[in-house]
């Protein structure tokens, strides 16, 4: 964490305030107690900015905390489930974050022609991470870079995407063979994909940037590794417990447990 003037930004927020381009307007869509928007304006980067969520808790914090600041000139707070509270055209940046994959794409999906016409979206699923990059490529959206952070225990992942830019199928730097499965925070109930989850159309390559991040993998970030070599310890103790238990349940559970760790060894391919 680090201060400027008055406002504290925990590792995953700032993650998020570094990415917005400087001049832009976001929209800060479930932005809590405000803290994002709050810091973008004090801190010049945005000259005004949109915050909205879906609780009324929530926004009244958001709003006590922007009359605080002093800039409720420059910061308009809205009860809005998702984009429908934001005009077309008033944003440039989307800032959507702390929440499941499947909400943002429900969001992302009920507001499609407003997100479209932003200048680019920064976001930061929770869960769901793997579907959650094949729905953005396949409603047409291009991610142009990635961050990753672990504070607390807990590892974020955030993208920054824009429309209507082809990303193509980029196979440079990839090891042969690829695989899946879900990232996001350590330990068990993290997500283990199972077969059903599986979308053995796309090409190899693809299917594991989908699953990791491509701009994560092919940058070697750090703290991706961290989260796999973690992920790997963790499937390496579950395998065991699962081989030792014997029952048709078990065995079921050990063969998705074994296919997520020959993913996870693929994504470390890219490390060495």
């Amino acid at each position: 964490m680090r201060q400027e003037r008055g406002i504290v930004l925990s590792g995953r927020l700032q993650m998020l305030a570094d990415m917005v381009t400087p001049g832009n307007i976001p929209a800060d869509v479930g932005c809590d107690h405000g803290f994002l928007s709050i810091y973008l304006v004090e801190e010049g980067i945005c000259p005004r900015a949109v915050a909205m969520d879906v609780r009324e808790g929530p926004l009244l914090a958001a709003e006590k905390h922007v009359r605080e600041s002093g800039l409720g000139d420059y910061i308009s707070l809205r009860l809005s489930d998702g984009l429908a509270e934001c005009r077309a055209g008033e944003a440039d940046t989307l800032i959507c974050a702390g929440m499941g994959g499947r909400l943002m794409e429900r969001i992302l999906t009920e507001g499609m022609e407003k997100a479209a016409g932003m200048k680019e979206l920064i976001l930061q699923p929770q869960s769901e991470l793997a579907q959650f990059r094949a729905f953005l490529r396949k409603a047409g959206f291009s991610v142009v870079r990635e961050e990753a952070v672990l504070e607390e225990g807990k590892f974020y992942f955030a993208m920054k995407a824009v429309y209507g830019m082809a990303a193509g199928d980029r196979k440079a730097g990839a090891p042969e063979g690829e695989g899946v499965a879900v990232a996001g925070k350590t330990g068990p109930g993290t997500g283990i994909r199972g077969p059903a989850e599986q979308d053995t159309d796309l090409e190899p390559a693809r299917h594991l940037y989908d699953l990791y991040g491509e701009k994560l993998l092919l940058g070697q970030n750090q703290v991706l590794r961290q989260f796999l070599e973690q992920r790997e310890a963790y499937l390496e103790r579950l395998s065991g417990n699962l081989a030792r238990a014997g029952t048709g349940k078990a065995d079921m559970r050990l063969r998705e447990v074994c296919r997520e760790q020959e993913d996870v060894r693929k994504a470390l391919a890219f490390y060495r």
